[in-house]
């Protein structure tokens, strides 16, 4: 779990994808974020990487992402 509460654009995106480029191919990564470009930055990224949204939800003040690499 990569936990990115409290961290401002572009940060979760970017830190986001440098987790994902060190797992191996097929992995998931849970991320949880609060800044509210998250929901935009963070699928964004995936799509330009060429990385998997599992699921997006939203919790208590932030979002939970499951990403596979």
């Amino acid at each position: 779990e990569l936990d990115l509460r409290g961290l401002k654009c572009p940060l979760p995106a970017l830190l986001a994808k440098k987790a994902l480029a060190a797992r191996v191919p097929g992995s998931l990564l849970t991320v949880l974020a609060d800044d509210p470009m998250a929901v935009v930055d963070i699928p964004h990224m995936c799509h330009h990487e060429g990385h998997g949204v599992e699921s997006t939800v939203a919790r208590d003040g932030y979002h939970q992402f499951l990403l596979r690499r």
